[in-house]
């Protein structure tokens, strides 16, 4: 079993490891953050460099039977000058990140990225074993036609998710509905919001108050891809990346893509403060 009492599969554990030995080996990297170890990875000073690296090795690894897209999470954290290596260096809130991104494996091999001047998407090359800039400067649309959310959950949701969801099914200004898409796997969900616009949802609720996403390696890298895209991403109570975790593994809510659409649940959330 993994920290957060998943069941890893084969190539989780594969993954993980390939990632590690490739970050450690680089030399540029002090701490290492992954989804699949309960303890942060400390560099060996001899190997150590300037950066730490939060990283989920495989999202989606409960998808890889049945051949739907799956992917790699990461963020990047500079540590601190003039001490030793230490949590704090990545229990830092998002906005400090470097640089974040998703690599997703599908029908091709596609790598969204971020340093904090815009989002750009890259497609893998095979002949080449090289990625080629397919996507440049990606902006997501203002305000989309798709909600993506685990609509199985309902019952356990909060008011303000459940009058959302509402008014994306049945909107009240005679427009025409929001179609649902959920693939179950956080990076297909984030990529296909980011292209297309619209809306995704992970919710917490009754069960999970805090949600089932973590904050470090995927809450964070995926907020700060949607905001540098020109959206925004809220966790129900503040900015996303303004959120400074306790713990590497800690969770949280979260609500992301078109800046229009992100902006109707804030504003369902202040109504329900002000009740």
């Amino acid at each position: 079993m993994c920290r957060q009492g998943e069941d890893q599969k084969k190539l989780d554990v594969l993954s993980n490891e390939v990632f590690i030995k490739a970050l450690v080996s680089s030399g540029r990297t002090s701490i290492l953050v992954s989804e699949e170890d309960e303890e942060a990875t400390f560099v060996e000073p001899t190997k150590r460099g300037k950066y730490c690296v939060v990283f989920d090795p495989l999202d989606g690894s409960s998808n890889i039977d049945c051949g739907v897209s799956i992917g790699t999470i990461f963020g990047i954290y500079m540590i601190k000058d003039g001490h030793e290596p230490t949590l704090d260096d990545v229990l830092q809130p998002g906005k400090n990140m470097l640089a974040a991104g998703y690599c997703m494996y599908g029908s091709s091999c596609t790598l969204v990225l971020s340093t904090g001047s815009g989002v750009n998407g890259f497609t893998l090359d095979p002949s080449l074993g090289e990625f080629i800039l397919t996507h440049p400067d990606i902006k997501i649309p203002k305000k989309g036609k798709i909600y993506s959310v685990n609509e199985g959950n309902a019952k356990n949701w909060d008011g303000p998710t459940t009058k959302y969801v509402q008014s994306c099914k049945y909107p009240t200004d005679g427009s025409s509905p929001k179609s649902l898409r959920y693939i179950g796997s956080m990076v297909a969900d984030v990529h296909r919001t980011l292209l297309y616009g619209g809306i995704f949802l992970y919710p917490g609720d009754k069960k999970s108050p805090n949600g089932k996403l973590r904050v470090l390696y995927e809450v964070f890298p995926m907020s700060f891809l949607m905001e540098q895209a020109g959206g925004q991403a809220f966790t129900g109570k503040q900015r996303a990346l303004d959120l400074v975790p306790e713990k590497i593994h800690e969770r949280a809510p979260i609500f992301l893509g078109s800046y229009d659409d992100v902006e109707e649940i804030k504003n369902l959330y202040a109504a329900e403060e002000k009740n």
